[in-house]
């Protein structure tokens, strides 16, 4: 039998299933709305760490962010990012590169990943979940030959982890002082710089659903998915109708306190209007998934401007994630310009949906010169380090 002994190269272009791509492109801007948020300061803190509002818009636009984008976004990236380990591997091994080289190639990615996090963290946002996704990407090459029962049944259990760790950061009812994420108040950015890493390392705990997301990525990447949507159309429709609807009654309750049109003062009601976000979240993230799958249905190979330009923002993920902190570090922190501290819950929403937008542009004009994202260029040259294949019977 012949095998590669060295990893096949990076996915071409016109070789990505659309799916994918798109749901990456348009959940950029969820990122954006989730991360932009959290650069207010200046005034008292509520529920979730939020700065309490007092205008109705600010009130409503905040009751919106905490049900449909506040802890349902990155789960619905983490899936797609167990999805492309996974493919990664069947792409490799289906090119006859052997398991030990495909499992390298893999870890090595990680790897890098963890390093690009870790300056993203050190730089700019320690809300940082690249060094989150890398430590999972290991855990995913570890669960290749795991069954799919089991990947499932840990993904359910790991939703009664995250329940109990999410209810229980939140039963304390808030003193209006910050709890976490100092950095984002500190006056000179050597003091930031400083701070970060020390705030990244509650980041896990504020995530934890992602677990359980890359788990059920996964099981959906052995199926194909998101890569034939269309014949998994069943499937999809479930995951989305039941997914989002899940994540808004489970996300309404908080969402309510959030925008203090509720207060709940019990810690343990605190706990379980905590505790079911959570869960909801990753209900809702899978939804997310799910949706765009069935649009890419309906799209098909009819791709006008608009479909283009999100499929190359999402191809560009990485780099647009990045490009995001640097316009948030620049608009909002105390030592730029400072609006983080005048800004309210709606004004912030659009600075992030223009950010996204101006991302999305950025990436067409890349790609109509020929050129990936630096950040993607860069990750895939770390990762393929070897510009040719040896073979080896």
């Amino acid at each position: 039998m012949t095998q590669t002994t060295t990893a096949v190269g990076p996915v071409a272009g016109g070789e990505r299933a659309l799916a994918p791509d798109l749901a990456r492109g348009l959940m950029l801007a969820l990122i954006a709305l989730a991360n932009s948020v959290v650069y207010l300061y200046g005034r008292p803190y509520g529920v979730r760490q939020h700065i309490v509002e007092d205008g109705v818009l600010d009130r409503v636009v905040s009751v919106l962010d905490v049900a449909l984008v506040d802890g349902r976004a990155y789960p619905m990236f983490a899936a797609l990012f167990a999805y492309g380990v996974v493919h990664m591997y069947q792409r490799q091994r289906a090119g006859g590169v052997d398991d030990r080289e495909a499992t390298r190639l893999l870890r090595r990615r990680s790897r890098w990943l963890i390093v690009f996090g870790a300056a993203h963290v050190v730089l700019l946002f320690p809300g940082d979940i690249l060094i989150t996704y890398g430590i999972l990407g290991f855990l995913v090459v570890a669960w290749r030959r795991t069954p799919d029962r089991k990947l499932l049944t840990a993904a359910a259990w790991w939703l009664v982890v995250v329940a109990v760790v999410q209810g229980a950061t939140a039963m304390m009812p808030p003193d209006g002082g910050r709890s976490h994420f100092f950095s984002f108040e500190a006056a000179d950015p050597i003091t930031a710089l400083v701070l970060r890493p020390t705030d990244w390392l509650l980041t896990p705990f504020g995530i934890l659903g992602v677990g359980s997301a890359v788990l059920v990525g996964t099981w959906a990447a052995r199926r194909g998915v998101l890569t034939d949507p269309a014949a998994h159309r069943a499937l999809l429709l479930r995951t989305a109708v039941i997914g989002l609807t899940a994540a808004v009654v489970g996300g309404l309750p908080i969402a309510l306190a959030v925008g203090g049109f509720w207060e709940p003062t019990s810690p343990l009601t605190l706990w379980g209007i905590s505790a079911a976000h959570a869960v909801t979240g990753v209900a809702g993230g899978l939804g997310y998934a799910a949706l765009i799958g069935l649009v890419a249905i309906r799209v098909g190979e009819r791709r006008g401007p608009v479909v283009r330009a999100l499929v190359t923002t999402g191809q560009y993920s990485l780099s647009c994630y990045l490009f995001q902190s640097v316009v948030f570090v620049a608009l909002l922190m105390p030592y730029t310009l400072g609006l983080g501290a005048t800004l309210g819950t709606a004004e912030v929403a659009v600075v992030a949906l223009g950010t996204w937008l101006v991302s999305v542009l950025l990436a067409v004009l890349l790609r109509r010169t020929g050129r990936r994202g630096p950040a993607e260029a860069l990750l895939r040259r770390l990762t393929y380090r070897r510009p040719t294949e040896k073979m080896a019977v």
